[in-house]
């Protein structure tokens, strides 16, 4: 059994086979740090991809170092140059590195410590961090959930009262389950502003039977608090499924509910940031209104979509209208997330490495 332990690495992004050379470390000495190391130009931020690490790997010592350094395994000035940021974060005496590469010897010499080489082969996990950044998709199976909720791409379908929004997320979901592999998990967040409504219906009827939606009021400060938990379920929700993560209305469009029920007034709050990357907004236009209990206000649905409009370009969302029968709306909508899905995630390139 080593004292100090040592892993470090990119960990752009972490992977299955970075967490099996941690806990391999973790069960070969009795303390062991992990030295995440990003560069400048890399568009994962150092403290994200340490506090991705820490989740994880809650029982190690998780630092980070910005390491701005070309990698040259030949240049022993640029191995004295990387040296000066491991050292200078890791000041303490190392007595085992941890690797699953080749310079693991030569990393080892020069922190004074032994080598312990763990499946440099990668015939655990086949995955590098390039696989992953070339292609999530394909690979995620071997990401972790906070990794999982960072890439995953969120769409959400918003619209008027009573004009399918409900539906053609289930539909979007159902769609892509169906595809099965990775896209059998695919999962849809409800929309919470509807259960909190609910709620205060039947709050309110314990109190006065025969109460109906009419007669419920909403104060401003209550669609924050809406917002808040749609956020939460979206965020949980995008650690456990798929690729694609679908959601029947988000914060954005909360506040756009907000200026409807509350007579034009400006939302109370600082609107929750964008985390979504497709907006789809279903027209009015040839739906039916049905009146479920929850909803009223049938003339103004062309105001509502307008509003939702002028707010998704004013805010520069990117977004689709979805328009006519039930059936060309599901294959727009199908048509938009794919090709969302097929431009990937935006990775910049690590710094080049010599070999």
């Amino acid at each position: 059994m080593s004292g100090h332990g040592l892993v470090l690495g990119k960990f752009y992004p972490p992977h299955a086979g970075h967490h099996h050379l941690v806990r391999e470390a973790v069960a070969r000495c009795e303390r062991l740090t992990v030295l995440v190391c990003a560069a400048s130009v890399e568009s994962v931020p150092l403290d994200e991809r340490v506090a991705w690490m820490r989740e994880v790997h809650p029982d190690v010592t998780v630092i980070g170092a910005v390491d701005d350094v070309p990698m040259d395994l030949n240049d022993p000035d640029v191995w004295a140059a990387h040296m000066a940021v491991f050292r200078g974060a890791v000041p303490e005496p190392v007595d085992t590195v941890f690797t699953s590469e080749a310079y693991g010897d030569e990393l080892a010499r020069r922190f004074g410590a032994r080598h312990v080489a763990v499946d440099p082969a990668r015939s655990a996990f086949p995955v590098s961090g390039t696989a992953v950044r070339e292609d999530p998709v394909g690979t995620w199976e071997f990401l972790a959930a906070p990794v999982r909720a960072a890439l995953v791409r969120r769409v959400v379908v918003l619209g008027a009262e009573s004009t399918g929004t409900t539906t053609m997320a289930r539909a979007l979901t159902a769609h892509y389950r169906a595809r099965g592999g990775v896209w059998a998990s695919t999962r849809c967040v409800d929309e919470y502003g509807r259960e909190y409504s609910e709620r205060k219906l039947a709050a309110l009827r314990a109190r006065r039977p025969g109460a109906d939606w009419a007669d419920v009021t909403f104060s401003s400060e209550e669609f924050p608090v809406i917002a808040r938990e749609q956020r939460r379920r979206e965020d949980a929700a995008a650690r456990t499924g798929s690729p694609v993560l679908f959601c029947d209305t988000d914060a954005f469009a909360t506040t756009v509910w907000h200026e409807r029920y509350m007579d034009g007034r400006p939302y109370p709050a600082v609107p929750e940031p964008a985390a979504q990357h497709l907006w789809l907004l279903t027209d009015h236009e040839g739906v039916v209104f049905e009146d479920d209990g929850l909803r009223e206000g049938e003339e103004l649905r062309p105001w509502m979509t307008g509003r939702f409009h002028a707010e998704l370009v004013r805010t520069g969302r990117d977004f689709r209208v979805l328009t006519g029968a039930h059936d060309k709306r599901l294959a727009d909508a199908v048509a938009a997330v794919d090709a969302l899905l097929g431009a990937g995630v935006p990775f910049t390139d690590p710094l080049p490495e010599e070999r």
